[in-house]
């Protein structure tokens, strides 16, 4: 893959991502942003945009550190079959983990489970679904570390925002590490003119 297509890839991550994030950003606090004129409402976006291109950061510095690992962890374990062992548990205990302590940390008593396990719950089955399409634009052997890459790789970047119980601060860090983390997954094989695993 040439610099101009790795520049590609990193203007359009964080294009897409600084948008998303700004657009559910504003539809949070969309009263707060149009109800004290045009200054106030420009400024909000900005400040938006800025924010969730900070988060689209994060998300590019996940993906190539997560290249890196992959091609470490073939390495190690010399099997692609033996390294997706290796991943699939590391997916299980991230969403269990994703589900567990912030029920510890932040459950009211009483509280049951099940709220907090919708999350991780949603999560996975997006992560299914990208790796699916992953896997069909390349070949099967990219679902796992697909699946691996959305869903254990994505949780590490939102740790900051796990650490608060605040569902704006929530969607605000996750949509454009999400948008971005399922941009770069899917078109790097595009950029790089063959399929990756």
């Amino acid at each position: 893959m040439n610099s101009r297509k790795v520049v590609y890839l990193f203007f359009t991550t964080l294009i897409i991502g600084s948008v998303s994030g700004a657009i559910v950003g504003f539809a949070f606090d969309y009263e707060m942003y149009v109800s004290e004129g045009a200054a106030n409402l420009i400024v909000g976006v900005i400040w938006l945009l800025g924010m969730s291109a900070a988060f689209s950061l994060i998300s590019q510095m996940g993906f190539f550190a997560y290249l890196t690992v992959h091609r470490f962890g073939l390495g190690l374990f010399k099997s692609h079959k033996l390294w997706n062992y290796v991943q699939i548990v590391i997916i299980a205990f991230v969403l269990f983990d994703l589900f567990y302590f912030r029920y510890i940390a932040f459950a009211e008593p009483g509280e049951t489970m099940f709220g907090y396990m919708i999350i991780p719950a949603l999560l996975l089955v997006y992560g299914l679904v990208v790796a699916y399409l992953k896997a069909r634009d390349t070949n099967q052997s990219a679902f796992i570390p697909a699946l691996f890459f959305i869903v254990v790789v994505t949780t590490i970047e939102w740790v900051p925002a796990l650490t608060v119980n605040d569902t704006k601060w929530l969607w605000l860090y996750f949509t454009p590490l999400i948008v971005g983390n399922t941009w770069q997954l899917l078109i790097l094989h595009r950029l790089s003119g063959q399929p990756t695993s």
